[in-house]
């Protein structure tokens, strides 16, 4: 019998349903298919789209989709980003740059799409049996050896395994975690995608400003770019990527940004708003045949673009630790976050930390930024792989 063969009927005789056809689902539904699983996935819209908006797959990520052979289909759908360009918010004049191609030219970077992200995965998934339902919202999950997830619908269903990759207001989570009131960071975010008018390169622009920062990056063939734009505020908005906001709001509150930025900024046309809020890292990941998967475990703010790639890493290594236990779940899903927990909470530390950086005020702005300068022109190799702790974590080559 082949490797493959043997791959795919590790784990035969497991049912499995997942909640949730995101990132982080479909390639758990993907890895566990492979494995000889027979996999539902629940998805409460009507199609599997994510519309308007990018994110970054950085190796760390890049490694599992690697893995499961669907890094050619990423790089034909994304911008392989070349560079991270730290930029005063004024004149947008360049503080630092931080060149991918030379200091860490054997990795790779991409800006994508989400929903080329999510169509070339729930194709991979189709492809490899996992049955994808639509319209199915979850209400509750009830954990136990024989788990039962009840719909909105009045239906229920279950498995061998549930697994809770269902974001921010899991159920799942819910059912497995005494509920925990997340905190308003004071910080909200808009989101918007502009045409790129500019030819703005294959570079992640960061332009810094006084309690606010704007980020701008190509998506596809670069004919669009990405754009987030983090302000710190008292006002708090809901929690949700797509709560629809008055593009002249995102202006207002960057009136201060020219250059490239304020160019940028006149572009918009739509806009999403939602306030950032800190969610604890969930104390308990399973119970039972529940199990919980990416945001559902461990929320992140977006300040290290780490949310789809710590999925992805989830994924991976819940698929590993049930092949390993020969689908003993208990084992398993000990397994899991033993492995998992401590390496998410310390990653979705450092993107709680990260935002100040980018937000100084003057007096400490300037200074600050010729630090920045300063390291950029004598130590570029070290600002570079700073987290490398984060970029260069494989989990395919884990023992």
């Amino acid at each position: 019998m082949s490797e493959t063969q043997q791959t795919a009927t590790t784990l035969r005789h497991l049912n499995v349903t997942i909640i949730g056809a995101g990132i982080g689902g479909l390639a758990a539904a993907l890895i566990l298919q492979r494995k000889g699983a027979q996999v539902t996935v629940l998805e409460q819209s009507e199609a599997v789209s994510e519309v308007g908006a990018g994110l970054q797959i950085t190796p760390n990520g890049l490694a599992v989709l690697t893995a499961l052979k669907l890094n050619d289909a990423v790089a034909w759908s994304s911008q392989r980003a070349k560079a991270v360009v730290l930029r005063g918010h004024r004149d947008g004049r360049e503080v630092l740059r931080l060149d991918l191609d030379q200091y860490a030219a054997d990795l790779r970077y991409y800006f994508v799409h989400r929903a080329d992200l999510i169509k070339i995965l729930v194709v991979a998934a189709r492809e490899a049996g996992v049955q994808v339902r639509l319209l199915q919202k979850v209400e509750r999950v009830d954990c136990g050896p024989k788990p039962i997830v009840h719909l909105a619908n009045g239906a229920q269903c279950g498995g061998d395994l549930v697994i809770g990759a269902d974001g921010l207001h899991s159920q799942a989570r819910r059912a497995l975690n005494v509920a925990s009131q997340p905190f308003f960071t004071g910080q909200v975010a808009w989101r918007a995608i502009v045409p790129n008018h500019s030819k703005l390169p294959a570079e992640a622009q960061v332009f810094m400003g006084p309690g606010c920062h704007l980020v701008a990056y190509p998506l596809r063939d670069g004919a669009m770019v990405n754009l987030v734009a983090v302000q710190e505020r008292r006002a708090w908005a809901e929690e949700g990527w797509h709560l629809p906001d008055d593009p002249e709001n995102m202006r207002g509150a960057f009136a201060g940004f020219g250059g490239e930025a304020h160019q940028l900024l006149s572009q918009v046309q739509d806009c999403a708003l939602w306030g950032l809020f800190r969610h604890p890292v969930a104390p308990h990941w399973h119970r039972g045949a529940v199990a919980l998967l990416g945001d559902a475990a461990h929320p992140t703010l977006p300040f290290m673009a780490q949310g789809g790639n710590l999925a992805l890493e989830d994924a991976w290594v819940l698929g590993e630790a049930l092949a390993a236990q020969s689908g003993d779940i208990p084992a398993a899903l000990e397994s899991y976050q033993r492995h998992r927990q401590d390496r998410a909470t310390k990653v979705v530390g450092a993107a709680s930390r990260n935002a100040w950086k980018y937000h100084l005020r003057p007096p400490f702005s300037w200074p600050a930024h010729q630090i920045l300068k300063l390291g950029g022109r004598f130590a570029p190799q070290k600002m570079v792989s700073q987290f490398d702790w984060i970029y260069r974590h494989d989990v395919t080559k884990q023992g």
